[in-house]
C-alpha cells in the first residue's frame, strides 16, 4: 500500500542519512475506506491524490514547528505492506493513519517538494498554522492557498543531490 508521510526538508536529510523514517509512531496518509467513501466517485489516481494533499497540508504544521528550515512542504511516497485497520474513530474522508513501524529507505519510492518559488506562500501558510487550526478564516485561507501549488516529483536516487542543493542554498541544516 502506498503511504504518504508528511515531513520537511530537515527531516527528509535526516531519514536519508538515517536510511529510514522514525521513530515510530508516524503519521501517514493513504487512501483509506473513510477517504474512498468520502470520494466515492474518485478513481484510484485520484484517491492517491488526495491523500497526498492531506499529507502536504500536514507538512506546513510540521514547517510551523521548525520555523529554521526551509519554507517548502515535503511528502514522501513509500510503499508498505500492512496498515492498520481504522478504529472507527476518523472522519469521513480522512487519510491519516499511524504507522507503529520504522518505513525503510528501500520502500520510499519518491520524495514530492514544492518548488523553491513557492516559499513564500507556504511560509505564510506556516505562519498561520495555528490560527488555521482555530479556525480563522485568513489563516484557512492562507493554508488553502498552499493546495494551488504543485509539488514536484524526484526519485530517491535524486534526493541527496536535491538536498546538497538545498544546503548550498541555506535551505537544509542537519546531516550531510
Amino acid at each position: 500500500m502506498r503511504v504518504y508521510i508528511p515531513s520537511t526538508l530537515r527531516l527528509l536529510g535526516i531519514a536519508c542519512t538515517a536510511g529510514e523514517l522514525g521513530p515510530a509512531p508516524l503519521t501517514a496518509y493513504a487512501v483509506t475506506p473513510a477517504l474512498r467513501e468520502w470520494y466515492a466517485e474518485g478513481d484510484a489516481e485520484e484517491l492517491e491524490y488526495a491523500a497526498m494533499a492531506q499529507a502536504a497540508r500536514a507538512s506546513v504544521g510540521l514547517l510551523a514547528a521548525d520555523p529554521d528550515t526551509a519554507r517548502r512542504r515535503v511528502v514522501v511516497a513509500a510503499e508498505v505492506s500492512a496498515v492498520p485497520p481504522a478504529d472507527g474513530s476518523v472522519e469521513l474522508g480522512d487519510a491519516r493513519l499511524e504507522l507503529h513501524v520504522v518505513i525503510p529507505w528501500t520502500t520510499v519510492a519518491a520524495v514530492h517538494l514544492d518548488a523553491a518559488g513557492a516559499g513564500a506562500m507556504v511560509g505564510k501558510a506556516a505562519d498561520l498554522w495555528d490560527a488555521a487550526q482555530n479556525g480563522d478564516d485568513d489563516a484557512l485561507f492562507a493554508l488553502d492557498s498552499c493546495e494551488g501549488e504543485d509539488l514536484l516529483w524526484y526519485a530517491t536516487q535524486e534526493v541527496p543531490d536535491l538536498l546538497a542543493a538545498e544546503r548550498s542554498r541555506g535551505g537544509v541544516t542537519g546531516p550531510s
